[in-house]
């Protein structure tokens, strides 16, 4: 609750006594607020009659909620309007530009028309989703809770984790027209000073106007936004976001977004889980080596179809290459077109039963494309091992735990295909050598994308494909070790 000190009238424009006054802000009346605040059907501005002098307060409706508007403001005024002016506090600097702000905040203002006095109440509470699971995210072993689109909720799910007076927030406001609240957190004498200081001054420098979802933020933030690979982690796990801020991550929270942002990150631990860590090492490492395989097979797997069919039919025994051409006898489309179709019939399969209910869009995505993948080999269109193998390139393209992992590696198959198609195996090998030096020249704020292969780290290789026991696991990662060798806080009470 702060003071606002109003004009000398309410009801005039008035004149500021100093000017210096005029030159540093706007005379604050009722009359100005109303003006401002012309055509917005949810600013409720209400007369309250206290037993002293009459009351004024405005709000926005659709932010607050009337039970905690009247156990906030209304009732503290007809009992109790001593106490809740001597809880207030007097700003810094005051104007009328910081008063409509604070009323889009959620907060409430109190003009007391005896006193020419303008206070602010806090009672931002609008209707806010349960912590429940995540949907995109889900795991069978560890917590079950995800983040909400609450800054203040969110901030919660990982203080009560992390009980330590070294867990720094710093709250900003961002977009020039939606003034949306992010806040940077960080463990202060963990964090890597130099990573927090290069986020601090990307943020600084944003010019953008508004933020719906802190994806808006991260596309701003990337070293190289013309890369198909995601620069900055995103996760709506609470343990997922503590367990890299004990590594000596950067986090960004935003407010209305469910999801958090991590950086730096490194293209290997894009393919871990928080479920990793709660698992046996050797059933983390198998499924870790799984996901990383799995990435590159995904991307060469129909491609290779198409060079050995089209350039190189002798790489295969006699027998594979008759079964092939079997299949293939009565399809009328050359290798690259058959797989073109059936790529982009997979891609609409998806994308329509991501579009729909999610009863309808399960029931799409698997009888469509068993009927269609049927009447297309029986049509003729392709031939029956192309759908087998289509089938599983969509399948391993869904292992990486990063969503935006899984799209980068479907957006880079079509290169792959043209590739295949143009030069065959040969083609191929140019399109790897244009990924692994896209990888090793990408950074993720400055640090290289590829650690800990380029630079080499050794002790971040028993935490990369290969997750060793937890007992080894001491050394936090160089993508993120800390520079500072100032002691910890003490922590919280035993």
């Amino acid at each position: 609750m702060s003071f606002l000190q109003g004009g000398e009238d309410s009801h005039n424009n008035g004149t500021s006594n100093s000017t210096s006054a005029q030159n540093d802000k706007v005379l604050i009346t009722i009359a100005a607020i109303k003006n401002e605040l012309t055509g917005i059907n949810d600013a409720v501005f209400k007369d309250i009659q206290t037993p002293d002098e009459l009351v004024t307060i405005i709000y926005f409706s659709s932010l607050i909620e009337k039970l905690t508007l009247y156990r906030t403001v209304i009732f503290p005024l007809l009992d109790q309007k001593e106490d809740l002016l001597k809880s207030a506090d007097v700003p810094e600097k005051v104007n009328l530009s910081g008063v409509l702000f604070s009323i889009t905040e959620g907060n409430t203002i109190v003009y007391f028309h005896e006193k020419n006095l303008f206070i602010t109440v806090h009672t931002y509470s609008p209707p806010m989703s349960s912590i429940i699971g995540s949907d995109t995210e889900s795991s069978v072993i560890g917590p079950q809770d995800a983040f909400t689109e609450s800054l203040q909720t969110n901030l919660s799910l990982i203080k009560r984790r992390l009980r330590n007076t070294g867990l720094k927030n710093e709250d900003y406001t961002i977009g020039t027209e939606t003034n949306t609240k992010i806040s940077v957190v960080y463990m202060e004498h963990i964090v890597n000073k130099d990573n927090l200081d290069k986020v601090l001054k990307k943020i600084s420098e944003i010019k953008h106007p508004g933020f719906n979802d802190i994806s808006v933020l991260k596309q701003l933030m990337d070293d190289h936004p013309f890369s198909p690979f995601p620069q900055f982690h995103g996760t709506v796990r609470p343990d997922a976001a503590v367990n890299y801020l004990l590594d000596g991550r950067v986090a960004i929270l935003m407010n209305n977004s469910q999801a958090l942002l991590i950086c730096p990150i490194s293209f290997f631990e894009l393919f871990t889980s928080p479920e990793d860590y709660y698992n046996r090492w050797t059933t983390a490492s198998l499924l870790r080596a799984l996901r990383f395989f799995g990435f590159f097979l995904t991307i060469i797997l129909t491609p290779t179809y198409i060079s050995v069919l089209s350039h190189h039919p002798e790489m295969l025994p006699f027998n594979v290459l008759l079964n092939l051409q079997e299949s293939r006898g009565k399809v009328p489309f050359s290798p690259v077109l058959e797989v073109l179709f059936m790529e982009l019939v997979i891609e609409i399969l998806r994308e329509a039963g991501t579009r729909m209910p999610t009863k309808i869009g399960q029931t799409i995505g698997i009888v469509g494309g068993i009927v269609i993948g049927t009447a297309a080999v029986e049509a003729s269109l392709v031939s029956n091992v192309l759908i087998v193998l289509v089938a599983i390139s969509a399948l391993l393209s869904f292992l990486p735990p990063n969503f935006v992992m899984s799209n980068a590696s479907r957006s880079i198959r079509y290169l792959f295909i043209v590739a295949a198609g143009m030069f065959g195996l040969y083609g191929q090998m140019i399109a790897f050598a244009w990924l692994f030096h896209h990888l090793l020249t990408l950074t993720s704020l400055g640090a290289p994308y590829m650690t800990p292969i380029i630079p080499r780290k050794w002790s971040d290789y028993l935490n990369s494909v290969v997750r060793v026991p937890t007992l080894y696991r001491r050394r936090k990662a160089g993508i993120s070790r800390a520079q500072s060798t100032k002691k910890p806080p003490v922590e919280g009470g035993k």
